[in-house]
């Protein structure tokens, strides 16, 4: 079957298609968690002793006896094997932004060849994955495979379920022989004590007697477009790429502002209520979903969990998200910018810190000005994010990402801190030191009697900002849709310990100077707005006037690409950051640079190879077609478009060619240079192919187009 063939195929599959049918009776009482191993399902299964120690363990990280861990392991085998399981498996999140799972059976055989099931605290604590298979950057060599998965237990154990059985999911590190971490969930931990420690230094300063341990939180937005299968499997980019490398803008696209917060398609609306069924089950709360601003484009928002529990869930929702898509005849497309011309996706991650004893730290109440604990935190966000904003673009920097920002769509690749004019005020005086009443945002009257009045906030938002406080947390706005959030959640944590080990350093010896307390805490917010306010910024941060103005006013850093960003890794003050925090070595942040570089240069390097095989094999083909068909006529009219389909083939074949040689390159002085390389010339000449081919596909027959349309993808659903 021809190319063109396939396309008008999966139109006409797609457009006579019965709906998906499914039965949703159950109540989210029914299925609340019940798949998920958690505190309640210990209780019932341990005694009370056990119980009393895991729990200590999963909610204030205390070691675990191993002869506990046997008990916890029995109970889980026998709670798992009447959900149907016959296999477990240590889950981990090696440095790919996906996860990874070995199955082992439950089986073991006795002395007369019968079958026994057998599951003990060592096969629970430890397991053996390959080290050396994993991206690992230099960590481990092809000699030296050794490596190990090791049970988290303050993230809970689940069932993944498929059509012929069940498999009893067990979350864990992954760590090499030699004890370096190989994973993103290791360093989550440590950052996340890292921050404990420093904090309660600053609260037993403060004079809080009673402070519980102290966690980061996490909810994080997950856009994502849906694309019918039979239009994806015809498009080579959207498999093995999973965004489109060519494709020509339809004459009606978002402009219209009609599907964001629009009506659900019914088979999207069918999708979605699977899916969060799914994540019901799994303990995962599921919030808000609708339509994102681009046609095709949706959204689903989970409540605030840990930074370690939520970090586990958005993998365990990117995952689900691909397989009940496919369930439902959908690609499910997670990439940053699978579409031109209109928006991508992102992952925005509202992130908090606190305690069952002091509350959410980040949480101003209605007078900030007299919440010193409060400030003191945000403060410790502020110069955080001045000291170490380029190691925050340089977690959420891949190849997909950059195709969002900078552009009007996404956050600037400059990273700056809204606050909001009541707390930019408040902070701005604690600078001057003229601290005034800060004004409130007043009562809503629409007067209209029929409509309630209600508080308005003190603030608006700022959609534009990169890094913004949305009334009791931070938004970190620039996080890709593909990306596990983990790697942000360790620079926020890290940066955030740093910050409050400055601030406990200053105010212990402010307060020697002088027994007022709050005289002490406005002291060293004053010198920390002296030395950090340029990274508060409220105004239009897609506007070229802010780009110049932060880069040579402010001081701040325009990064624009992933080649830029990646070296913020190797500076002498991110290395010193993580050692100092113990977070990672600088053995571990030297691989993960290296783990990052290579994925950015594969993933430009399977587009180029995509490109330069699409337009031989499939587009230019399709010219050729098309201008033997006008041959064939014999027609002699003033105006073809043949003369235009004729000089755009030659020059998309020229432009293959420039980007054949380019990739033909190997040799570069250095990594950076290789990722520079990439980023400019090999993306450009890709662009110029896709210019090419785009004014192709406005001019050739429909029926001789071999790939499914924006027009296509993006409305018919």
């Amino acid at each position: 079957m021809s190319g063109n063939e396939s396309r008008l195929k999966a139109i006409s599959e797609i457009t006579s298609a019965k709906p998906f049918e499914t039965t949703m009776t159950d109540s989210l009482k029914e299925i609340w968690a019940c798949d998920v191993f958690g505190l309640e399902q210990m209780e019932e299964s341990l005694s009370k002793s056990a119980f009393k120690a895991i729990k200590k363990t999963v909610q204030n990280g205390a070691e675990l006896d191993p002869a506990v861990a046997d008990m916890v392991a029995a109970a889980m085998k026998d709670w798992a094997m009447t959900k149907g399981a016959k296999f477990f498996s240590h889950i981990f999140y090696p440095m790919t932004n996906a996860t990874a799972e070995k199955h082992d059976g439950f089986v073991v055989t006795n002395s007369d060849g019968g079958a026994i099931t057998e599951f003990t605290g060592s096969l629970l604590i430890k397991g053996e994955p390959d080290g050396s298979s994993f991206p690992n950057g230099s960590l481990r060599m092809t000699n030296e495979a050794r490596g190990y998965t090791a049970w988290d237990p303050t993230s809970p154990a689940y069932m993944m379920h498929t059509a012929n059985g069940a498999v009893l999911m067990i979350p864990s590190v992954f760590m090499s022989w030699t004890g370096e971490a190989l994973d993103k969930k290791i360093p989550l931990l440590r950052s996340n004590a890292a921050m404990d420690a420093a904090a309660q230094k600053v609260l037993a300063l403060m004079g809080e007697e009673e402070i519980a341990t102290l966690n980061s939180s996490c909810g994080a937005e997950q856009e994502y477009f849906l694309v019918d299968e039979n239009f994806a499997i015809a498009r080579p980019d959207l498999l093995l790429a999973g965004r489109t490398l060519f494709g020509a803008s339809p004459a009606k696209g978002q402009e219209f502002d009609d599907h964001y917060f629009g009506a659900i398609p019914e088979r999207v609306q069918v999708f979605m209520q699977d899916f969060e069924d799914k994540l019901y089950r799994l303990g995962i709360p599921a919030k808000t979903h609708h339509n994102e601003v681009a046609p095709g484009q949706f959204e689903i928002a989970p409540y605030f969990e840990a930074a370690n529990v939520a970090a586990d869930h958005q993998q365990m929702m990117m995952t689900l998200l691909k397989s009940t898509a496919k369930a439902h005849g959908f690609l499910c497309l997670l990439h940053e910018k699978p579409f031109a011309g209109i928006n991508g996706s992102g992952k925005h991650v509202n992130w908090s810190v606190g305690n069952s004893t002091q509350g959410n730290l980040l949480d101003p109440g209605n007078t900030p000005n007299d919440n010193l604990n409060f400030l003191l935190f945000c403060g410790a966000v502020i110069r955080g994010v001045h000291k170490f904003g380029p190691l925050l673009r340089a977690v959420i920097a891949s190849a997909a990402n950059d195709h969002r920002l900078g552009a009007n769509e996404a956050p600037p690749a400059i990273l700056s801190v809204y606050l909001g004019s009541q707390l930019e005020k408040v902070f701005d005086d604690i600078r001057t030191g003229e601290l005034h009443v800060p004004t409130t945002g007043g009562q809503m009257d629409l007067g209209l009697s029929q409509i309630l009045k209600f508080d308005r906030d003190t603030g608006d938002r700022n959609r534009t900002s990169p890094f913004a406080f949305t009334g009791n947390r931070f938004e970190f706005r620039a996080v890709g849709s593909s990306q596990s959030v983990s790697g942000p959640l360790v620079a926020m944590n890290t940066m955030l310990a740093d910050s409050l080990e400055w601030i406990a350093t200053k105010l212990e010896a402010k307060l020697e100077e002088n027994s007022d307390k709050t005289a002490a805490v406005f002291a060293v917010l004053k010198e920390l707005m002296e030395k950090h306010s340029n990274v508060v910024f409220g105004g239009d941060g897609y506007s070229s006037e802010w780009h110049t103005k932060a880069v040579e006013e402010h001081g701040l850093k325009n990064i624009p690409t992933t080649a830029d960003a990646l070296p913020a890794f190797k500076t002498p003050d991110v290395i010193e950051l993580f050692a100092s925090t113990g977070v990672l070595s600088p053995v571990e942040l030297a691989s993960r640079f290296e783990v990052y570089a290579e994925q950015y240069v594969l993933s430009i390097e399977v587009e180029a190879k995509l490109v330069i095989e699409m337009a031989t094999t499939m587009i230019y083909p399709a010219a050729i077609n098309y201008l033997s068909s006008i041959a064939s006529t014999g027609l002699q009219l003033e105006y073809s478009p043949a003369t235009a389909v004729a000089e755009h083939a030659s020059a998309m074949m020229a432009s293959v060619q420039k980007l054949s040689a380019a990739m033909d390159i190997e040799e570069f002085d250095s990594t950076e240079a290789h990722m520079t390389f990439l980023a400019t010339d090999v993306r450009g000449l890709m662009d110029e192919v896709r210019a090419s081919a785009d004014k192709l596909e406005t001019l050739v027959a429909d029926d001789l187009w071999p790939l499914p349309k924006y027009r296509e993808m993006l409305f018919i659903k």
